[in-house]
């Protein structure tokens, strides 16, 4: 009898274990034999679409050419596309519906700042892979959470940092004008823009915080005037940065105005917007690529968009200015999907990111990223732009703050 019940008690133990099994096996939510589900987000309608559309069609493009090159590992890429309209509540909503709902196994999106932060708690929690497109999303990079990476195109930490080195060594400059916004979004660049002038003998920093829905910017610009800085730093976004041009042309501003990659969306745009050539004769602009439009460097970027999009490259504005920072983000998710090797799991893909650097052949320096900085690409480059011909300045400006974790 005690041996049959111990033969019994061995039986459902061997039992349980098979019912264990297939849960304790079973594969990462969106992948399968022959493919790999990512949900890629952006805004692709309303006010914010010069901030996606665009870079959305460069990541679909590169998604695109790696399946007809035959996949990862033998497995094809299936996209999930969904527009967050630059609208937080709308960019969770997307995020929650992709996983939730598409079961994706990764998540590649976000082209506005303020609404990829609101989406790490949820990130976090579900513990997926998140790789932002465009947007800085300094909120949701520090302190480094283990499921997010970003910062592809430049982080406003970054912005900040390099804006004031191309100031300092450019233009020599001693006293900088510094325009930002009042929210989390312009303490970012406002800290290590503060960190990089200490970095410089003599260098003084005079700050002037402003709403980003401001309609009337004269306060602000009187006050820069008075300042009289040797150069005017915009870190704001493209209207604000707009008004403030042109009230700085109405004023008889003639230093140098440089204006952060985050108010360049569209340069056709902009130069309507302040009225005209006149009030961009001293006026430079950054960017994060490897060069011009121009640059055979940067050639099969274009060419590439041709082919895919040519309906849309025939229309005035296309591509948008940010469109290449959408290749990148694409290139890292694909790379660590080939360093997880053939079987890859969620967990493995991150593994691949813990000290991971890429050569992307379009941005100012390579995709970095190790344990403690989840931040791509620190440097940048500069334009000077006349409302029509833009003329690259030599040299890359890298920022150099760093992230410290509280004690």
């Amino acid at each position: 009898m005690k041996f049959n019940a111990i033969r019994r008690a061995a039986m459902c133990m061997a039992i349980a274990g098979l019912g264990l099994a297939p849960a304790a096996q079973a594969a990462d939510p969106g992948i399968t034999d022959t493919a790999i589900r990512i949900g890629l987000f952006s805004p692709l309608s309303g006010s914010g679409m010069a901030y996606g559309f665009d870079v959305v069609n460069a990541a679909k493009m590169y998604y695109d050419k790696v399946n007809k090159e035959g996949g990862i590992h033998g497995r094809k890429i299936e996209l999930v596309v969904e527009d967050t309209r630059c609208n937080a509540n709308d960019l969770v909503a997307a995020v929650k519906k992709l996983v939730e709902q598409d079961h994706v196994f990764l998540l590649n999106g976000g082209s506005c700042s303020a609404a990829v932060v609101a989406a790490r708690e949820y990130v976090e929690r579900a513990k997926v892979p998140f790789f932002m497109l465009n947007a800085s999303g300094d909120g949701a990079l520090y302190p480094p959470s283990k499921y997010i990476y970003g910062a592809f195109s430049i982080s406003q930490y970054a912005v900040g940092g390099s804006v004031v080195e191309f100031a300092v060594d450019h233009f020599k400059a001693k006293k900088i004008g510094y325009i930002n916004h009042d929210d989390a979004y312009g303490g970012w660049n406002q800290t290590a823009a503060e960190f990089q002038a200490k970095r410089h003998d003599g260098v003084s920093l005079s700050v002037q915080s402003i709403n980003p829905s401001i309609n009337d910017v004269t306060a602000p610009m009187l006050k820069v005037r008075a300042a009289d800085p040797d150069v005017l730093l915009l870190t704001t976004y493209a209207r604000p940065a707009a008004l403030i041009i042109k009230k700085a042309h109405e004023l008889g501003w003639n230093k140098p105005i440089v204006l952060t990659v985050t108010g360049t969306a569209d340069l056709t745009q902009l130069v309507e917007n302040v009225g005209g050539a006149a009030a961009l004769q001293n006026f430079y602009i950054q960017d994060v690529v490897l060069g011009l439009p121009s640059d055979p460097k940067m050639q099969w970027v274009y060419d590439m968009y041709k082919e895919y999009y040519p309906d849309l490259a025939a229309k005035p504005g296309h591509p948008q200015s940010y469109m290449p920072y959408g290749l990148p983000p694409a290139m890292t998710v694909v790379k660590a999907l080939e360093d997880a090797g053939p079987e890859p799991t969620r967990e493995k893909v991150l593994a691949a990111l813990q000290n991971f650097k890429l050569e992307t052949g379009v941005m100012a320096s390579p995709v970095e990223f190790t344990p403690t900085d989840h931040a791509a690409q620190k440097s940048a480059i500069y334009m000077k732009f006349d409302g029509q011909n833009r003329e690259l300045i030599p040299g890359t400006f890298k920022s150099a703050w760093t992230y410290t974790p509280k004690q």
